[in-house]
């Protein structure tokens, strides 16, 4: 069974543009297609003894602690300027007693959770990219492979796993700073004291505001993983291969993070209604 599923996941490269066939729908059905494969044979390996417990917890150290520099530096900045930005619009209009209200809520619902994974997701899917490319290039994972080991179960499930439970841990890290750092810069600047600033935030946010923040963060977890071990897995041709692999990594797990925030935003409201 392990070998079956081995050789069915087992990386091919991406066929060359037929005659008469548009390039870039046959380029997306071979992605899509060895993508949906590996998944699904990550999932089912997740079922079979024995369980990655040591390379799991190293990938939460790799994936999760290590990404906590760039996802604090990005949520305070985030943060404060976007509380400058709405400080300076809302002050024309002498509003700027609702900064905290429009940040609080512009961060729970969407700017802590999908900056983020835009952002660690861009480094966690080059570093994962890099890495299996880079053992598929010197051929270890067709090593893995001839000592009958399945290199789903040792190389994608532990990614997969640690970055889905992780990317919820970063984005409740960065909601925490980026909301510090927008209530210290209207305190700076704009005078807005921040126990008022913290009491009128406090006061507009709902549970389903976060709720419907959150909930999209183990989805954007797994994409980053899967975009990541996808192309890791396909790098052909030595080391010029690996840089373009996590290159296409990088960019794919940006535009697949933005265009799944949409339809997860749409979900969310109807899971979480608004209500007026």
């Amino acid at each position: 069974m392990t070998t079956e599923l081995a050789r069915a996941n087992k990386p091919v490269a991406v066929a060359p543009r037929p005659k008469g066939e548009p390039w870039a729908i046959t380029q997306f059905i071979a992605h899509f297609g060895h993508a949906s494969r590996m998944t699904v044979g990550a999932a089912l390996s997740m079922f079979r003894r024995p369980f990655e417990f040591g390379a799991t917890l190293y990938q939460f150290e790799s994936l999760g602690v290590k990404s906590l520099s760039i996802a604090a530096i990005t949520a305070v900045f985030v943060g404060m300027v976007m509380a400058v930005q709405f400080a300076f619009g809302l002050q024309r209009f002498g509003g700027m007693e609702y900064t905290g209200r429009i940040v609080a809520i512009s961060f729970s619902r969407e700017l802590a959770p999908t900056l983020t994974a835009v952002i660690v997701g861009g480094r966690i899917a080059a570093g994962i990219a890099a890495e299996l490319g880079s053992m598929n290039v010197t051929e270890q994972i067709d090593a893995i492979r001839s000592l009958g080991a399945d290199p789903l179960k040792k190389l994608v499930l532990p990614r997969v796993l640690a970055c889905t439970i992780v990317m919820p841990l970063l984005c409740s890290f960065a909601l925490v700073l980026g909301f510090s750092g927008a209530m210290m810069i209207t305190d700076l600047e704009f005078g807005i004291p921040a126990q008022f600033f913290l009491r009128t935030a406090l006061s507009s946010v709902q549970l389903r505001d976060i709720y419907s923040g959150m909930f999209k963060t183990p989805f954007y977890g797994a994409i980053i993983a899967i975009v990541g071990c996808h192309f890791g897995l396909i790098t052909r041709g030595g080391t010029e291969g690996v840089g373009t692999s996590t290159t296409s990594a990088v960019v794919t797990t940006s535009i697949a993070v933005l265009v799944a925030d949409f339809f997860l935003t749409k979900v969310s409201f109807l899971i979480w209604p608004a209500s007026f």
